[in-house]
Formats: structure tokens, sequence, C-alpha cells
């Protein structure tokens, strides 16, 4: 197809966006490049190997409870009726999480014991163990704890410190190249006809947030040499994103140049807002091409990027973190076309309520930034009813 017809066909036909998705993800693959980190620098990072437990939590057996560590045999028969009488050698004081006494195998709790004149009454027989921690109840040497694929939390952190680990093997972080373009666009103080650019400060920023390094690159304008230099000097990386000039326009040069250098095997998806998005190929190197509306650009930032990134480093492909809310309002969709409305949240009576967003226009970024979350619409829906239960996906959420 010439360039005429390609800009006079416009998209006569969209990708479904699972499909899209899967043309994506069978072009790319987890990244072999580990190094070990220490744990204070492992938050949110990505376990390459799996992690097994140097040492057993509690490495030495502890008492359970306040009270007196005995020879559960010396309190055989004890009732408060009948206390058994151990002296000074038959039982010792302990806290919780006290070290036993080599010679003892139970504690008496506090409660159930007094001590007077070097002698200690118990009116409880306790068996065997009982109150009792024993080494490894937390965690055995040896145990298996995090397998390939587990992104890290606090909680894991302070579990490996316990287990004797002070470093953990970890997969590099994914390397994302952002590249904004568009003849229009300017850092700052605009003049007429000009836009400040946003698109690729927001998606450099949520590809950290999926466990990406990003770079944030220099506008590139809509010009088709400048546009291949741009992508070639970034071949090195997993991801080449670029924003703007992704659709069918005479300034929509980007799909263009990556067909020339590489492969465009996706160019218009069936989602609104932001169907001219272009997934592509360049040695070896994905290439994702975002709408330059703003919340186009959000909305396939986190269909194709977002995926495409969690698999590159290694993590699982999961939805982002939603709730569930009751409808105020209806929300308006195309069959055929899955939709992201936007929507606020509120609190009504103990009820979670979402408000739909008034300004629907794929170029108003504050519809995006101001709202809680966006409902998806499914390609088999022709819209939802007002009042019904929805899933309010949290897109923004740090994973």
């Amino acid at each position: 197809m010439t360039e005429h017809d390609r800009h006079d066909a416009g998209f006569k036909e969209r990708t479904r966006v699972e499909a899209a998705r899967e043309r994506l993800l069978d072009r790319v693959a987890v990244h072999d490049r580990t190094e070990r980190v220490p744990l204070t620098e492992a938050d949110g990072r990505t376990v390459a190997t799996a992690v097994t437990a140097e040492q057993n939590v509690p490495h030495y057996r502890r008492a359970a409870m306040d009270g007196f560590a005995v020879r559960a045999e010396d309190t055989f028969g004890a009732s408060d009726r009948s206390p058994a009488v151990l002296r000074e050698n038959e039982a010792e004081r302990v806290h919780t999480g006290s070290a036993l006494p080599e010679w003892a195998d139970a504690v008496v709790m506090v409660e159930q014991a007094n001590a007077a004149s070097g002698e200690v009454e118990t009116f409880d027989a306790v068996g065997e163990g009982e109150n009792v921690a024993p080494v490894g109840e937390d965690v055995a040497e040896g145990d298996r704890l995090y397998e390939p694929g587990h992104r890290l939390r606090p909680s894991d952190l302070g579990l490996l410190k316990s287990v004797g680990l002070r470093e953990v093997e970890v997969y590099e972080r994914p390397e994302v190249a952002v590249i904004p373009t568009g003849e229009e666009l300017v850092q700052d103080d605009p003049g007429p006809g000009e836009v400040v650019e946003t698109n690729g400060l927001t998606v450099s920023r949520l590809a950290e947030r999926w466990g990406a390094s990003a770079r944030y690159r220099d506008i590139v304008t809509d010009d088709e040499a400048a546009l291949r230099d741009a992508i070639e000097a970034d071949l090195d990386a997993d991801v080449v994103v670029t924003t703007g000039g992704s659709s069918v326009g005479e300034r929509d040069l980007v799909p263009e140049v990556v067909e020339d250098l590489g492969e465009v095997f996706v160019h218009g998806v069936a989602l609104r807002p932001g169907h001219p998005v272009a997934l592509g190929e360049v040695d070896d190197t994905l290439v994702v091409m975002l709408p330059g509306y703003p919340v186009a650009c959000i909305v396939n930032a986190v269909q194709f990027l977002r995926p495409a990134v969690k698999r590159a480093g290694g993590m699982p492909i999961d939805d982002p973190p939603s709730v569930q809310a009751r409808l105020d309002g209806k929300i308006r969709s195309e069959p055929g076309v899955r939709t992201f409305a936007r929507v606020r949240l509120r609190e009504d009576g103990g009820e979670t309520v979402a408000e739909p967003v008034s300004a629907s226009g794929s170029g108003v970024l504050s519809s995006v930034a101001l709202a809680d979350g966006w409902v998806v619409v499914s390609e088999q829906a022709e819209g939802i009813d007002d009042r019904e239960g929805v899933a309010v996906q949290n897109w923004e959420a740090h994973r």
C-alpha cells in the first residue's frame, strides 16, 4: 500500500485487544540479565532464581509463653488442689521468645504457677513440647521460599534477612526507551499552536512503576529521518515506546518509519479511547507506538506496554488491581470495541459508588488524572446500565 493509499484507507479493520496482546507477547522473551542486589535495595525487584532458606527460624528452641521452663514429666498430675512443687533447678523463669534451657522440654504458663521461697508451684500438667516453639517452626533450613518471577515485597525482605540472606539474585530491570514525537510539542512555555509534552513523562514513570528502567528522551519532530535516528539510537533497549504520530494522518509517520526499519504487526486496535495504536519490531526490539492524545496514550500503555515490561522482566502478567462498586450513571459503548470508561469513586452509606467522568474525550488529560480508575466494558456489551455492579481497575497502582 502506498503512503497515499494508507492515509485514505484509515482503519477499516481493527485487531481485537486480546489478539493484539497475544501477537505482542509472542515477540517478547524474558531477558537473561541478572544481578545480585542487597536486600536494602531489593524491594519491588523480581527474583531470578529459586530462593531457599540458609538457616532455621527460629534457630533455637524458644518459649512461646511467659512462664517457667520445666521438664514435662515433673508436672504430671499437677492440679489446683495438688500442685507440683519444683525446686530452682527444676523450673526456670522464661519470657516469650526466651531460649529454653537444655534440660527443659515444656513451659508452664505464668498464670498456672506461683514462685515463692526458692520453689515453684505449678497448677497445670503440661506435655512435652507444650508452649515451646521448636527449631525451624517458622522456616526450616533448605525450605524453598520464592520461585523465579516473584516480585519482592517489604515483608519478603524481612523473611529473607531472617533466614540468613543479605543479597538476592534478581532480573535486571527491563530497559524502556520513551520517545515523545510531534512538531507541536514543547517542554514548557507553549506559544500559540504549541502543546506541553506530557505523554513521555507519564509513560516513562508508569514503566518504572511496572518494574522497568525508563529513558525519557527528548522530543522528536515529525520528520522521517529524525524519527529513524531516534528509534535506531535506542534499539539496545528491551522496548522502544513512541508517543504520538501513530495514526494515519499526514504527520503520522512513526508506523511507516518502523515498517521501513523492521515490521509493524498490529496497526489499529478495537478499543476506545485510543484505537490508533501500533506494534512493531526492529532488530528484535519491540516497538510500541502509542497515540498522541493523553488518555488514549495511557489506556494503550496499560494494555500493551505493561504486559511487555512484565514479560521482559520475568514478572507474572496480571491485571491491575480492582475494587467492586455500584455504577452511578450509564456507560455507553460500541459492540465489538473494548471501552475504558473513567470513573470517580465515593462512599455512600457504606457502599462504594463509581460515577462516570463526564469528560469523555481522549485528549482531556484531567479526565484520567482526576479519576480513580476505569471500568472495562467488554466487546460483547453495548454498555453498562445505571446501578449495575462493576469492577473499577486502579491502572495506576504500583505493580
